[in-house]
């Protein structure tokens, strides 16, 4: 038995369909372990030649309204803008060797020559101002210029912009996909990048799908009081919650024992495992007011982890917003004045 389920991004959102090779687990221990690395290699290995992530620049996608992401009149200007406002920036990651991602400054900032500081332009680094910055993380087999048209609204609002690659994508695509759980520790990081520059920095959270996930997942982290907010759109419960329905939705099988069967490879390989890879548990933690984001036709990541996810979240401060008739990733596209004026009011209420 041989079948597989491809995967694709554009634009905002992403969306994880699980491809599975060989025999299935249930027929034994051996089967199992070879069922469990494939699915590991085709979801979670950015260098597997047969992966999800080939399989989206082959042009394969199936269930998601690919033209309606991509067919947004801001999108080329703001993928134009992206591309010519960016600078490099790194951080050292907590397991060793760097993690890349970009900076598109507002005036008066940039990135050192060598990436791992930010400066002021007159020189004058580390003086406490009080600037305002926003982490933009991006969804599965993503990069970060797919939140372009997020980047340049964020940017127009005064807004300085981190847009961190995650781990198994773009730059760091020498790390297997960790699914946001490793990307939200890795966030730490990136905090302390701007903290070092402007210790009175003022920063927000952004992420979509994946990228959704990886904020909330942070949100039960030791955050420092520089975080002020926290926005997510479409992102899942647990890795473990997420991967079950695709399964399910796209091959009709069964999660045990298959999920079983990855997530102890994932264990081996990446160190983490799908249960544990858990926004809703963090989110249990949570203490920065926070706003949650779904459309009402998301399938890939249902529309039913919304409420669980905001009924688990533990901050005194938290809002929901409902767009109606949106697929996955779509809020910003089907309905773009109430998606922007509800973000921008919140930002103005806790960012600013």
């Amino acid at each position: 038995m041989s079948c597989s389920v491809g995967t694709r991004l554009e634009g905002v959102g992403t969306y994880v369909l699980i491809p599975v090779f060989g025999v299935l687990a249930a027929a034994g221990v051996g089967a199992a372990g070879v069922t469990g690395s494939a699915l590991f290699d085709f979801a979670l290995n950015p260098r597997s030649e047969r992966s999800v992530m080939a399989r989206l620049r082959a042009g394969e996608a199936e269930g998601f309204d690919s033209e309606a992401a991509a067919s947004d009149p801001r999108r080329f200007e703001a993928r134009r803008w992206f591309e010519e406002s960016k600078q490099s920036v790194q951080i050292e990651a907590s397991d060793g060797g760097s993690l890349r991602g970009w900076l598109l400054p507002v005036e008066g900032i940039r990135a050192s020559d060598d990436g791992r500081a930010l400066e002021s332009l007159d020189g004058a680094a580390g003086e406490p101002r009080g600037r305002v910055f926003g982490i933009l993380c991006h969804g599965y087999s993503g990069r970060p210029s797919d939140l372009c048209i997020e980047a340049q609204i964020a940017h127009s609002f005064g807004i300085t912009v981190l847009a961190p690659a995650a781990r198994g994508h773009e730059r760091n695509d020498d790390r297997y996909v960790t699914m946001g759980w490793r990307d939200a520790n890795d966030l730490l990081g990136w905090i302390d990048l701007i903290r070092a520059f402007d210790p009175a920095a003022r920063i927000a959270l952004y992420g979509v799908s994946m990228g959704g996930a990886e904020v909330m997942m942070a949100s039960g982290l030791a955050l420092p009081p520089n975080v002020r907010c926290i926005v997510e759109d479409c992102g899942y419960t647990s890795v473990w919650d997420e991967f079950s329905v695709q399964i399910g939705m796209q091959l009709k099988l069964p999660a045990v024992p298959l999920l079983n069967a990855a997530s102890a490879v994932c264990r081996a390989r990446a160190g983490y495992g799908f249960k544990e890879a858990s926004a809703e548990r963090r989110l249990r933690r949570a203490a920065v007011p926070m706003l949650f984001i779904h459309g009402s036709e998301d399938r890939f990541v249902p529309f039913w982890m919304l409420d669980r996810l905001y009924d688990a979240c533990a901050s005194p401060v938290k809002e929901k917003l409902i767009i109606e008739g949106a697929g996955h990733g779509l809020s910003s596209t089907v309905d773009p004045d109430r998606y922007w004026g509800a973000v921008g009011s919140f930002l103005q209420r806790y960012l600013f």
